[in-house]
Parts: structure tokens; sequence; C-alpha cells
């Protein structure tokens, strides 16, 4: 039973006999967004996706949207998902994925009135 599972079976109340934890290690890194502007492009992802251990790529951001980095911001551009044998396999098969993502933030160029 994964994590997520158990914290839901126990929301709901649902009476959970035993967990076993698995022997694989998992990690997330949820994608900061770099700078303030807007979502032009995402590309890379086929080649984050092909490094070893990462299980999956999620870009959650919309393009042709606002982005606003933390701390004023609340969202993130997306996430990599990763397993394997130990957490520092994890970490740096991330951390690769990550550097093969490059996404086009156009800064927003401010608009004048003229009164």
């Amino acid at each position: 039973m994964c994590l997520e599972e158990l914290i839901l079976r126990h929301a709901i109340g649902e009476e959970v006999q035993s967990v076993e934890r698995d022997t694989y290690a998992a990690g997330v890194m949820m994608i900061p967004i770099p700078s303030a502007g807007m979502l032009k492009a995402v590309k890379g992802v086929e080649e984050a996706e092909a490094v070893p251990l990462i299980t999956g790529v999620e870009i959650t951001a919309q393009l042709h949207h606002l982005l606003v980095p933390l701390p004023e911001g609340a969202s993130y551009l997306g996430f990599i998902f990763a397993r394997g044998d130990t957490p520092e396999a994890v970490e740096e098969a991330i951390r690769q994925a990550h550097s093969r993502l490059h996404f086009e933030i156009r800064r927003e160029i401010p608009v004048l009135s003229m009164r």
C-alpha cells in the first residue's frame, strides 16, 4: 500500500490492520517557477522522462498563462517523479531530469496608459 492510499484510508475511517513499507526509494520534485512572465513553451519533457528511474514528468502550468514565482506565487511548473534502490539514486535522477527541461517564459511588457 502506498502512502497516499494509507492516508486516504485513514481519512475515511477505514481500519488498516498492518502496513508494510516498500523497499524502494521514491521522490518527487515540485518544479519551481524560475521567473515571472508568460509561459510560452516547454521543451525536453521526453528527454526528462527517458532518464533512468524517472517514472513521470507532469507539467501542470498552462501555456500562455502568467507565472508568478514563490514567495508571491502559489504554484509550480509541474512535478518530476522517480523510484529507485536508494534515495541518492532517486535524487540524482530527478536532478538529471530537471536539467533536461527548458521553459520559455517571456517577461510581461508593462502597458502604459496615456491620458
